[in-house]
């Protein structure tokens, strides 16, 4: 079934209050939660929108049944680059990052490797997956994933850290399932997720068996505390001014104390030679679906430049038009490094239809580099009023009410109260905690520019490149491009039948 936001509140306001904000136990009804609940309704709400039919929903290919495209996995590169274009879209919608990616792409991660290591090692994970992503599709869940473990001392590896809890890993492994402690950070999402996927986070050793776990658990299951830091916008004035103030976002430490985690719920079990492999392709599918967001982010962030400097009549002037071209041109090259990852993906093993990689990572690096440049050409063209701007009581003050109104007003073609909006919304952008959260998080989720770039320094196909030169420089006579002539994009039937989305 495809839940509404009312039934997803219900549940969500149900669960057991495991959730710390301040040094307090709450209930997920905390009003500090609820503007990052306001932002997975919305994913709720799409997928009832006859509208959004085809894009916010897919076709699973599990149950054969109508899904969230957001528990999909997808088929073919129709199915990448709606969920693409579908984070995009609804990132426009909220003002910024939608959040349920995460989920998306840890479940994503857990087809392709439970499948392999099945393959290799005669387990049954994948089979245990089938069954539980069956009831996550079909209950209409929402998860988030649990990767980022705190690492210690980085210089030494997980068994050898003096804390194990610095890693997530196994206490004991029972006849019915696992224990397992340690904690999580910098989750999002995690405080008002049905599910929470864990995640190896780093290549691992034959000494760093215990830290090879994978699993799922409710977000309020026995032996789990959440301390959570949610990010809002802390309002001067009426946090229903505008749509922008409507949503936040928040992250969580996620601790295990103990914990008990039944079979089922267990994908990976001390398989160590697979925990690069499980932790890359949640990152590979996750810098895929930066090529949504960011661009989505690059949107909001264009729109608000170009309307700030329409505010200050500059508009029409030319390197205030240059600075906003640099918007569209992050953007959309972010959001093709996203399409050319679809079309020259592959198949996996699981039916799972996987980006690739370099695209991918491209992509990603790109948006990472630039997010502090974006922000900051958005300074440039609005001024500094984004942090001198009086509070919005004072515009209702008689004594200076017509004084401020003349000062707010820049452009004689837009009123004093759309030029108030005007400059609150640069304000709630470009300089609010909201701001410091997206500016941290643009260079930080999915992986910092370096890690795309060690991942481009081990994948891509330099040695091709360096035999092109070598021929150009006369050292070898012929160049061999038979591989390159031969490598051709995958098409699925979607994409030619339902263009039209």
């Amino acid at each position: 079934m495809l839940r509404t936001k009312e039934q997803y509140r219900e549940r969500l306001f149900n669960m057991k209050p495991n959730v710390c904000i301040g040094g307090k136990m709450v209930r997920r009804d905390d009003p500090r939660l609820i503007p990052g609940v306001r932002v997975l309704d919305l994913t709720f709400d799409v997928a009832q929108d006859p509208k959004w039919k085809g894009l916010a929903t897919a076709t699973s290919s599990v149950t054969g049944g109508e899904i969230n495209r957001w528990s999909h996995l997808p088929q073919n590169p129709y199915d990448l680059m709606q969920k693409q274009k579908l984070i995009r879209l609804t990132a426009r919608r909220v003002g910024g990052c939608i959040q349920r990616c995460m989920g998306h792409d840890a479940i994503n991660a857990l087809a392709i490797c439970t499948k392999e290591i099945d393959m290799a090692k005669g387990t049954n994970y994948h089979q245990r997956f089938i069954n539980f992503i069956s009831e996550y599709q079909e209950k209409d869940l929402d998860g988030c994933c649990a990767q980022t473990d705190a690492k210690g001392d980085r210089l030494k590896r997980p068994s050898q850290q003096p804390d194990p809890d610095q890693y997530v890993h196994i206490v004991e492994r029972l006849k019915d399932g696992i224990v397992v402690s340690g904690f999580k950070m910098s989750i999002t999402q995690a405080a008002y997720a049905d599910e929470i996927f864990v995640l190896p986070t780093r290549a691992l050793m034959e000494d760093d068996a215990d830290f090879a776990v994978a699993f799922a658990v409710p977000g309020d299951w026995e032996g789990m505390t959440l301390v959570t830091r949610p990010v809002w916008l802390r309002e001067k004035d009426d946090p229903e001014s505008s749509p922008f103030c409507k949503y936040g976002v928040s992250d969580s430490v996620v601790i295990f104390d103990n914990c008990f985690i039944p079979n089922e719920r267990v994908f990976m079990c001390g398989e160590w030679e697979f925990g690069r492999r499980l932790a890359l392709l949640f990152a590979d599918s996750h810098r895929h679906s930066y090529s949504g967001c960011k661009p989505g982010v690059s949107d909001i962030l264009c729109g608000v430049a170009a309307l700030a400097a329409e505010a200050n009549g500059v508009q029409k002037v030319a390197h205030v038009r240059e600075k906003l071209t640099e918007y569209a041109g992050a953007a959309e090259l972010a959001f093709a490094a996203g399409v050319a990852a679809a079309v020259f993906g592959e198949k996996t093993a699981s039916g799972v239809f996987f980006p690739n990689n370099i695209y991918a990572n491209v992509g990603r690096r790109l948006t990472g580099e630039l997010i502090y440049h974006e922000y900051n050409t958005l300074t440039e063209i609005a001024g500094g009023i984004g942090v001198t701007l009086p509070f919005g009581e004072d515009f209702n003050y008689g004594a200076v009410k017509d004084k401020l109104e003349k000062f707010i007003v820049r452009n004689p073609n837009i009123s004093a109260e759309d030029s108030l909006k005007i400059w609150k919304l640069v304000e709630n952008v470009g300089a609010s905690p909201m701001t410091a959260w997206y500016e941290i998080a643009g260079v930080h989720g999915g992986g910092s520019p370096i890690m795309e770039t060690i991942a481009l320094g081990i994948e891509y196909d330099y040695d091709t490149r360096k035999r092109l030169a070598r021929y150009l420089a006369g050292i070898d006579k012929e160049f061999d491009d038979q591989a390159e002539i031969e490598k051709m994009p995958t098409f699925g039937d979607g994409l030619i039948q339902e263009r039209k989305i």
